[in-house]
């Protein structure tokens, strides 16, 4: 399969502080990767550097064999990486439509951008019966699908996802799982960060365990699910 995006030794600092360390990483194109570890373990900060909204202090990222490490976010959304940040972020005095014509803002065909919309509601029916409301006004379930649908909305290659299911009940949990499923299954590559690390590990094909900023653990998700250090210390068991 082929390589889609590589993290070579990376590390980022937010002034003196390190947040994650010798961070390396690879996703293969049509894999979901997820991320899992307690707070502060640098999943989100790793997502963040992905997209260019930090910069590593040390080390390369790699989209599809070319350095990405010093673009600006707003070219990193423009060759095909698409980040949804944890806590939703919509515009919440626009309406569900207008959401989602912010999330194709780089493209250029209407054509196009109109076959986007209809695939993302072919995905989220709700969004379809929401489209003049104000997202503000969604619960939280129905924005987490905007906020996807969003994403969606720029035909991306790769998607980051950064805890798609924090604050949801366990029915709309299920829900999304169900729906990022449907994503993936329609050829996207995903990198989920995810606190519920079983929902994760069910998810995905390969995982990582982050923990302070360094990579403790990586393998296949089945063979994390039965590991017995995971298993006691991020499922449970």
């Amino acid at each position: 399969m082929t390589l889609l995006l590589e993290l070579k030794n990376t590390a980022v600092h937010y002034g003196k502080v390190e947040a994650t360390r010798d961070i390396s990483i690879k996703v293969l194109e049509g894999d979901i990767v997820t991320l899992i570890g307690a707070n502060g373990a640098g999943k989100s900060t790793t997502l963040r550097m992905i997209s260019g909204l930090v910069r590593p202090s040390s080390g390369e990222v790699l989209f599809e064999g070319n350095s990405i490490t010093h673009l600006p976010p707003e070219e990193i959304t423009g060759i095909g990486i698409a980040h949804i940040p944890e806590g939703r972020r919509v515009f919440p005095q626009m309406t569900v439509m207008e959401n989602l014509e912010m999330g194709a803002y780089l493209r250029k065909d209407p054509k196009e951008v109109a076959r986007n919309i209809e695939l993302v509601f072919s995905h989220f029916k709700r969004l379809k019966e929401r489209v003049n409301q104000a997202a503000g006004t969604m619960s939280g379930g129905e924005q987490q699908m905007l906020a996807m649908g969003r994403a969606l909305m720029s035909s991306p290659r790769l998607i980051l996802m950064d805890e798609p299911s924090l604050g949801l009940s366990p029915i709309m949990c299920q829900e999304i799982a169900r729906i990022i499923k449907q994503i993936h299954a329609h050829g996207s590559t995903i990198v989920l960060v995810e606190q519920n690390a079983r929902l994760a590990l069910a998810l995905a094909d390969y995982g990582y365990v982050l923990e302070t900023g360094d990579v403790a653990l990586e393998g296949k998700a089945e063979d994390l699910r039965e590991d017995d250090e995971v298993r006691k210390t991020y499922l449970g068991m």
